[in-house]
């Protein structure tokens, strides 16, 4: 990450104009994203960032959500964690851009030097604090285990995919940013109205959500009925959107965090 792209993390106003209203040139696609998901960079006024570009007629027909819809996904899991301040997802915006009308999302660097937060470790070495939360075998039949560590940034968007319905937190979705940050990307299959919580961040299941979670969950109802209900509106049906305010409700009276599902699957796969 360059440093006039860290200095746009930290100036929420300029980060957003410039994916709106940017210049946006096309240089890649990510061959390994199962949507047409492209990395492209933005200039306007002398800055310059990179971006990814989702654009709507590249999303790929989903059973279960309807058509043309992920986009709108993904810009409706950025403005719910900016609104409660925990700016775990990195900006996004709807757009036009070379192929039409897309989500456009800040890209983040990993640094070289970034510790692992999620992955498979061999089954008799997990690491100290970390979670153990399934079982695996290499095709030699040695046992790993995928594990995540026990983090409060990565509660926190364990947190966030609980109240957004995410079904589709991977390990790879999980990135670390400058400054110690933590960002969570790939949000377009979340908001469901019925239940879809698939993830790899089960270490916390049924333990006691953190004071700070808690502050957010009742944030959130508050800003639910006011602005951020009104900015979601553009992006989600009222249905949904009801749906949102029964998960924050349903976490805020349990106060734990939510335990895996029995009857369809726990995790996306690949999980990582």
């Amino acid at each position: 990450m360059t440093s006039s792209e860290l200095h746009l993390l930290q100036d929420g106003a300029a980060v957003l104009r410039l994916l709106r209203d940017g210049d946006l040139d096309l240089e890649g696609r990510l061959v390994d994203a199962s949507n047409t998901t492209l990395r492209a960079v933005l200039t306007l006024d002398g800055v310059r960032a990179r971006c990814v570009y989702k654009p709507v007629r590249g999303e790929r027909p989903l059973w279960d959500f309807p058509d043309g819809t992920l986009a709108d996904r993904e810009v409706a899991a950025y403005l719910v964690s900016a609104g409660v301040g925990w700016d775990l997802v990195p900006p996004t915006v709807l757009r036009d851009g070379p192929l039409g009308p897309g989500s456009c999302q800040l890209w983040i660097d990993e640094p070289a030097d970034a510790d692992p937060l999620v992955g498979f470790v061999p089954a008799d070495a997990v690491p100290p604090r970390w979670f153990p939360v399934a079982a695996a075998r290499d095709e030699d039949g040695t046992p790993y285990a995928l594990a995540h560590a026990d983090d409060p940034r990565l509660a926190r968007l364990a947190v966030l995919d609980a109240v957004i319905n995410n079904a589709d937190r991977k390990g790879g979705h999980v990135l670390a940013g400058p400054d110690d940050r933590l960002y969570g990307v790939d949000h377009g299959v979340s908001f469901h109205v019925e239940p879809k919580l698939r993830t790899v961040l089960w270490g916390w299941a049924g333990r006691e959500l953190p004071s700070d979670a808690v502050e957010a969950l009742d944030q959130l109802a508050g800003l639910l009925a006011g602005d951020l209900g009104e900015e979601l509106a553009a992006h989600l049906t009222i249905g949904e959107i009801g749906a949102l305010g029964g998960r924050i409700e349903r976490l805020r009276d349990s106060g734990r965090f939510p335990l895996p599902p029995q009857d369809w699957p726990a995790m996306p796969w690949p999980p990582i």
